[in-house]
């Protein structure tokens, strides 16, 4: 059973806005985890997009989304959200929601990592297409 479920995804132009939702299913607590955005598009490797921390929302985000993508919390609503402004092409990819302890960030190249996930969502297609 999925504990994590994503929504908004979807085609839309480059320069658009798109806003990605992750929710805990049956009440699962995102509000106790660091939650990750990562995203995989075709023929390429999985990367990092950004990440919230637990306790105290501190935000990560990788140098290719930075000052373009906003990642928040709404603890009442046990979500996080991904807003996505000014797409490129290069945004089109499979964005996964998914838990950790903690952001694992690299702040030498802005890179965030995944060793840490324990549970994914199961994704969902974000097409940035004219």
């Amino acid at each position: 059973q999925e504990q994590l479920e994503e929504s908004g995804g979807g085609l839309v132009q480059p320069g658009g806005s798109l806003r990605l939702s992750c929710a805990g299913v049956s009440g699962y607590p995102l509000n106790y985890y660091a939650i990750g955005w990562f995203r995989q598009a075709p023929g390429k490797e999985r990367e990092g997009v950004a990440c919230i921390s637990v306790g105290d929302d501190s935000t990560y985000y990788d140098a290719s989304v930075k000052g373009r993508f906003t990642i928040s919390r709404d603890k009442a609503k046990n979500m996080v959200f991904l807003q996505m402004n000014s797409l490129k092409p290069e945004d089109t990819a499979v964005y996964h929601c998914a838990t950790d302890s903690a952001c694992r960030y690299r702040s030498e190249d802005s890179k965030l990592w995944d060793y840490g996930v324990d549970i994914w969502g199961k994704g969902i297609l974000v097409t940035v297409s004219s």
